[in-house]
Formats: structure tokens, sequence, C-alpha cells
């Protein structure tokens, strides 16, 4: 058993001030004896402007934001996931970036599936401009069971989840800014969905409301068990939410039905 934190915040353009929030949660999360805590989407930067985020933005050896958080890390041995947006060359990384209880990096994911979507005339998204998509899945050993990495609108690729529980992660993080449109209509579906379809256990930290650039993220940041049950949900405020976590519940399922078994091609 463990407890896990999902952190919910409205992040800005500001590096240091939405690292400022993030510390004052992590904070509190850590008073409640929390094990593991992962924070959402973009938790250090908010923005989809190129030219913007280029100036603000830098490699990851230099993000204050990062080094931050692996301090918190360090000093209170706890594991944390965070997400930043990462300058190479002439454009940004979506990166989730797991850190160990040491404060030291054990792996990083750059965001594979870019949101492009046309919600409406006014609503419109093109990440793939400013973006570059990552081609690798990954994994990483907790010290309760292996964790999956994800981000945001991944969560419509089921194949991607497959495969993460397929190569034995109990656990998988979806660290999202989900928008306010689709979000009504999908966010809690998508995410039981994904759940139950491999029996694990989904920790998704959420951006919420109206931003700077008068974008709106959905928030209800949520943690689901590995049978589709919402354990804790935050709808819309800065805040977290804690849970207990069973891996064996995960392995229990899979044993009583084996569908990650199956290859797709077995039809």
């Amino acid at each position: 058993m463990f407890k896990v934190s999902c952190i919910q915040i409205r992040s800005g353009k500001n590096i240091r001030k939405n690292l400022s929030i993030s510390k004052k949660l992590i904070l509190k999360a850590v008073k409640q004896k929390t094990d593991f805590i992962i924070t959402p989407e973009t938790s250090s930067l908010f923005g989809l402007n190129k030219k913007q985020l280029l100036q603000t933005a830098t490699v990851m050896e230099k993000d204050i934001y990062l080094k931050g958080i692996q301090e918190l890390a360090k000093r209170y041995k706890k594991w944390i996931l965070t997400c930043v947006l990462i300058k190479e060359k002439n454009k940004i990384r979506n990166r989730s970036v797991l850190i160990n209880s040491k404060g030291l990096i054990v792996t990083y994911y750059d965001k594979i599936h870019m949101y492009d979507a046309v919600l409406s005339q006014k609503e419109k998204y093109f990440e793939s401009k400013t973006f570059i998509a990552g081609t690798s899945l990954k994994t990483a050993d907790l010290p309760w069971g292996k964790l999956g990495l994800s981000i945001c609108y991944d969560v419509r690729f089921p194949n991607m989840f497959r495969k993460l529980s397929q190569e034995g992660s109990l656990f998988i993080s979806v660290p999202s800014a989900f928008a306010e449109t689709t979000g009504k209509k999908h966010w809690h579906s998508l995410l039981k969905a994904r759940a139950i379809e491999n029996f694990c256990y989904i920790f998704a930290p959420a951006q919420y409301g109206t931003h700077w650039n008068k974008r709106k993220t959905y928030g209800h940041s949520l943690i689901v068990s590995p049978d589709g049950q919402i354990l804790k949900e935050l709808k819309k405020r800065t805040g977290f939410i804690t849970a207990n976590i069973d891996p064996n519940i995960s392995k229990i399922l899979r044993k009583k039905i084996p569908s990650l078994n199956k290859t797709s091609d077995e039809i």
C-alpha cells in the first residue's frame, strides 16, 4: 500500500509563480504523509503561443521549476512526477519528468499525440505547430510497482495504454490540461475506460479554470481504481486529492480476467 496525491492548479506564464503555488500544495500533500505526488500537464508554464514559449522556456538542465521540484523531492524523500515545457531548437517539448526520493530524474516522457483539433470556429488547437512530438513509450519502476507515463490527449489512444499495461504498468499517470469543452463530455468516461480496459490505476492531475490567455481547462483531477471506481475527485479549485493505493488489486483483476494476454490481432 502507498499514498498518491494529484495536484490541481491553474498555471500561468510566470514560471516562478507557478513553482511557488506548486510547492505550497506539494508541502500540504507531504503533511498528509503521501508517498507519490503528481502535478498536471504544463505545470511550469502554460500557453500555446510558440513565440512566447520560446522566449521563456529553457533546456531541462536550467529549468528553475524542475530544479525546485527536485529539491522538494530530495528534502522530503518523496517521489514526484511533474510536467514542464522544455526548449529544443525552435520548438518545445511537452515533458513529464519522474523524480525519485533522492531528487534525481529517473526518466522522462515527451507527449506523443499532439492535440490538433477544431472544436468550433473560435476554439482551435494545433499543438504540432508548437511542440515536438515524442516517439517512445516510457515506464519506470516505483517502489510499489511499475508506472506507465502519458500526457492528456494520449488518453484517447487506448492502444498506447494497452502497451504500457502489457509492459507491466500497474499505474498510469495522465497529467492533463483537458479542454473545458470536451472535458464535460469525455474526461470521466475516457479515464474510467482506460482503467477498466487495463485493470490499472489512473492518476490524472489536471489544470482548471480560465487561464491568462483565455483558454479554459476542465479540472476534475481524478484517481481511478483498476475496476473504474473514482476514488477521489477535485472539481474546480486549486488543491490536491490523496488516495490509498493497493497494487495487488491490479494483479488480482488481471489474473481473474486475463484480457491483457490477448494481442491486438486476436479478434
